[in-house]
């Protein structure tokens, strides 16, 4: 047997997983404990005119982004991948801009121009103009992109970028006339690897944004390994186990514009994990940020933030590495928040076709119980390769619906199975408000019955109307813009924090807003989803609640306290000031 048929059988794990039942994985998950398919309950159906309707909008708003994912026939690992969308608002005008990733040109691969990012400024009134060139984020142009986070890392009240690539990444200092200066050398962050997600949080408390990047694994350009059937048109994308994985990378901010690599003394040493997704958060309410890691057939990491500069990987302890019957999966994208509205953060996960995406419930005591299937969230998403997920109050009724956008690695799937697309329709869950939602895709207008490739995806109220709007990437397609036409009837309000500076942002506050009998809690972050950034303003949907009787804002950092903001009104956003309310 030749070196590349044993490298094409290796490689065919993908497909056995994703492709061939017989080989390695049942078509389904094993339906084991109380949390199976047959204990989940069906919901019952709700009137049609109570879902929310999204519109495509992407034409209209200005947007014109298409990523390229400089395919040539040889399957590159890179190429399957897409990249990400970042929400910020960079020249400070109050209003949200857009930020899309360009992978670009790999080996074979020819173009008059090189492929280029695309950064969108937001002109008000739903309408976005691009400014790429202007503000001097349209490179480098030999580098193959991924993913981005934005954050103020050197607290002077403007937003800087950070942006992933296979290779070096670039941290862009934003220079506060609407203009990027590459400040990567002198921050001591380009982070030679492979990466894909990233995200700022303050780990440490001390006020300044620190930064975690996630590594995927140790591909070689040069060595691209042949996996699938070996014949003409079989030839796929290799599974991620052909290769070993790279290590992630803790940045701390020093505070004068450079970080310092903490990554071993901070305990973050695991080498196995081959990260995808990345989102911060106090999932053990201590006070103290902690992160989540989705990997990719590796136990997804969560790191517990042990309040003195170190972390303690926790994921499979704590119930939330691994599938309800115990086995790895190709953790994609991933979000963390509150959506049974008990207080507690809870987990999502998207992942490959025939794994389920998995839903794990916060039970309090630093344990996680896994919800996918009693959700119903689990057969939904047998078919569907999740990457962007994030949950968000489409219909403004107080408690966190779900979306997802779906899309497959493989191309030539078709080859493969016949019942498994490459694009694939992305999902809208509402939710019930018991603990369990309902796939509500095709009663939410045209655009979620169509088929995307979809990749990082964002909530967004591009339009400022207060009905949260959805945005996302494609791989080797066009950006997609879907508004939210609303659910009459209902109130919302927005919340954007003004902290202390250095964290101007208030990254890693907790806000808790208590209307209508509800309480309802949202987590100031940045990165969540896949490869992407969302938009920071805090969104509550009220229901018909008469009015907003408090909302309780935990302020980060190590003097961090409550504070009790009272007489809000709906219907807007609403700014809140640290030091501006009553102190608890």
């Amino acid at each position: 047997m030749s070196l590349h048929c044993r490298v094409a059988l290796s490689g065919c794990l993908l497909f056995l997983l994703a492709v061939a039942p017989g080989c390695g994985r049942s078509a389904g998950p094993a339906a084991t404990g109380g949390d199976s398919p047959a204990a989940a309950k069906q919901p019952e159906p709700r009137p049609e005119a109570d879902f929310p309707r999204f519109e495509d909008a992407t034409r209209e708003s200005g947007i014109a982004f298409r990523h390229i994912n400089g395919a040539t026939g040889q399957r590159y690992m890179l190429e399957t991948l897409g990249s990400g969308v970042c929400v910020f608002d960079y020249d400070g005008d109050g209003l949200q801009d857009i930020y899309f990733v360009q992978s670009g040109r790999l080996p074979g691969f020819t173009s008059a121009e090189p492929p280029r990012p695309a950064l969108y400024r937001n002109l008000g009134g739903g309408r976005f103009a691009e400014a790429t060139a202007a503000a001097g984020v349209g490179g480098p142009p030999d580098r193959y992109g991924f993913g981005c986070v934005a954050g103020d890392v050197d607290g002077d009240g403007d937003r800087d970028l950070y942006v992933t690539f296979y290779g070096p990444n670039v941290l862009y200092r934003n220079n506060g006339d609407g203009t990027f200066t590459d400040a990567t050398g002198r921050a001591g962050v380009g982070n030679p690897l492979w990466s894909t997600s990233a995200g700022f949080s303050d780990y440490d408390g001390d006020g300044d944004l620190d930064l975690y990047v996630a590594n995927y694994v140790d591909f070689d350009l040069e060595n691209n390994l042949y996996c699938g059937e070996n014949r003409p048109g079989y030839r796929t994308v290799c599974h991620p186990r052909n290769y070993d994985s790279q290590p992630d990378a803790l940045y701390r901010n020093r505070g004068d514009g450079t970080f310092e690599d903490v990554s071993i003394r901070a305990g973050i040493v695991d080498r196995t994990g081959k990260g995808l997704g990345v989102v911060w958060g106090d999932y053990d309410a201590d006070g103290n940020e902690d992160l989540y890691v989705a990997n990719d057939d590796t136990p997804n990491f969560l790191w517990r933030n042990s309040g003195d500069g170190t972390f303690e990987e926790v994921g499979e302890l704590a119930g939330a590495a691994l599938s309800e019957d115990g086995v790895p999966q190709a953790g994609m994208g991933t979000d963390m928040a509150d959506y049974d509205n008990d207080g507690r953060l809870d987990l999502f996960v998207t992942n490959l076709s025939e794994e389920t995406n998995e839903l794990y419930h916060n039970d309090g005591g630093g344990l996680f119980s896994n919800r996918t299937f009693t959700s119903g969230l689990g057969p939904p998403s047998l078919l569907d390769l999740g990457f962007g997920a994030f949950f968000f109050d489409a219909d403004a009724d107080a408690d966190l619906d779900l979306f997802v956008a779906n899309g497959h690695i493989i191309e030539n799937i078709a080859l493969y199975n016949d019942t498994i697309t490459f694009e694939q329709p992305a999902r809208l869950y509402r939710n019930l408000g018991d603990g369990r939602f309902d796939e509500v895709s095709s009663q939410a207008g045209e655009p979620l019955r169509r088929a995307y490739v979809g990749r990082g995806a964002v909530p967004f109220d591009y339009d400022d109307d207060g009905d949260v709007d959805v945005l996302f990437s494609q791989n080797d397609r066009g950006a997609a813009l879907l508004r939210n036409s609303g659910s009459p009837g209902r109130r919302w309000i927005a919340i954007l924090l003004e902290g202390a500076p250095p964290n101007r942002d208030a990254v890693g506050a907790v806000v808790t807003l208590h209307a209508g009998g509800t309480r309802q809690v949202r987590c100031s972050r940045t990165a969540l989803s896949y490869l992407s950034q969302g938009d920071r303003r805090l969104h509550f949907g009220l229901g018909r609640a008469a009015g907003i009787d408090r909302l309780v804002v935990r302020w980060p950092g190590r003097r961090g306290f409550e504070e009790e903001f009272a007489g809000l009104p709906a219907g807007r956003v609403v700014v809140v000031e640290q030091g501006k309310g009553r102190r608890r």
